[in-house]
């Protein structure tokens, strides 16, 4: 334990006086996956800045006098008018700040950032890929955006993969060099925070209550989707599973928590309507609805990572998710949980329908999911890894 405080003083000495400005595309992203990165740093004497769009979660984001929160609005998808303003606003704001480092994450925070950052000359760019949307795309729209995160890889001083499989595959697809991606700790964005992910939070009359608040009581196994409520994560095929198997019984029950897409609002139409299917919304503090599930699920068609796996994961949850890359890192198929094909609802339900019946072998996946999550995705490892890589940086 001394020999991990020395190291964080040592990097506190060097990073002490520091700005760094992070930058995502949606505040919900920065909330659900950040938060504990910009406290670590704002504890290290750093000059934290956050950049991205408008939204109500950045009520969230920690309060400090050493946090900074400034709104562009940067568009998800192609518009080249809206891009053109983002472009030129987050030039004007490096330029006018002089940051030392600056790193993006999501695509379109990549791409604007990599330019704009490259010619008001910040010393230190990074990306960290989070999962490619151009992977379900087809056509030109694949092409443009393959050629986005080559041009990200080419004008950052150093891309990051959240993931060893993700890292792989950008380089096997010629996005990136070997030499210029690497993968922090064991992987994942950030690590999780045992302390906030235990079940010894919650009284088992605290839990009692939220199950009756939500409606789910003497359920015989309730799952949970944590995330936006978009087609990429496969929710039509979740819907279509759990409808199946509410076919076998009707004491299983579904809880989707996050927001909802633009694209998403026919999904969020149809779970609405859906039996035993309870739609919460944005949560500050998903970990209360984690401690009163039994099953994670995330039928992704990408995924850089999947950090809400492992928060479940330290939950004592198993996962029931699809075999692609960055999902494959953060879930032990057949150990800690189950992985079906992508677009598949049929292996979907058949998983799903397994550890609903199956009492004794959720709770053998999720004893070997929480042991795993503790040994290798502890925030406070990852955090001092993430800050030692800056440090290397810097004195280059």
């Amino acid at each position: 334990m001394s020999k991990d405080i020395d190291k964080v003083d040592d990097i506190s000495t060097e990073m002490m006086g520091k700005s760094i400005v992070f930058v995502s595309t949606v505040p919900y992203f920065m909330i659900s996956q950040l938060s504990l990165q910009i406290k670590f740093f704002a504890s290290l004497g750093m000059q934290v800045t956050i950049i991205t769009s408008p939204g109500k979660e950045l009520r969230d984001l920690p309060e400090d006098d050493a946090v900074c929160v400034l709104e562009v609005e940067i568009p998800r998808k192609l518009e080249a008018w809206a891009d053109l303003k983002a472009l030129w606003k987050l030039y004007a704001v490096f330029r006018q700040e002089s940051f030392d480092i600056i790193h993006s994450f999501t695509p379109k925070a990549g791409l604007l950032c990599s330019v704009a950052a490259f010619f008001a000359r910040i010393p230190l760019r990074f990306h960290t890929f989070t999962g490619q949307a151009w992977v379900t795309r087809k056509g030109l729209m694949r092409w443009v955006m393959r050629l986005s995160d080559r041009c990200i890889s080419r004008l950052m001083t150093h891309c990051y993969a959240d993931s060893v499989s993700q890292k792989e595959y950008l380089i096997s697809e010629g996005i990136v060099s070997e030499q210029a991606i690497s993968v922090i700790g064991n992987g994942s964005l950030g690590g999780i925070d045992l302390e906030r992910f235990s079940l010894s939070r919650w009284s088992d009359d605290e839990k009692e209550m939220l199950k009756k608040h939500i409606g789910i009581e003497d359920a015989l196994c309730v799952f949970i989707y944590i995330g936006r409520l978009t087609v990429d994560k496969g929710l039509c095929e979740l819907l279509n599973a759990f409808a199946k198997l509410q076919q076998e019984t009707q004491h299983a029950h579904l809880l989707l928590v996050g927001p909802t897409d633009p694209d998403g609002e026919a999904i969020f139409k149809r779970a609405r309507r859906q039996e035993n299917v309870h739609c919460l919304g944005y949560q500050k503090d998903v970990g209360r609805f984690l401690a009163v599930s039994d099953v994670f699920c995330l039928p992704s068609y990408r995924e850089g990572f999947g950090t809400v796996v492992i928060e479940a994961a330290a939950l004592g949850l198993p996962c029931v998710g699809t075999k692609i890359s960055g999902l494959v890192d953060a879930v032990h198929d057949g150990v800690t949980g189950i992985l079906v094909p992508v677009k598949d609802s049929e292996r979907l339900y058949r998983a799903m329908h397994r550890l609903s019946k199956d009492k004794i072998l959720r709770r053998k996946m999720g004893e070997a999911a929480q042991a795993r999550a503790a040994k290798l995705y502890d925030v406070k490892v990852i955090n001092t890894e993430w800050a030692s890589e800056y440090v290397r940086w810097v004195k280059q």
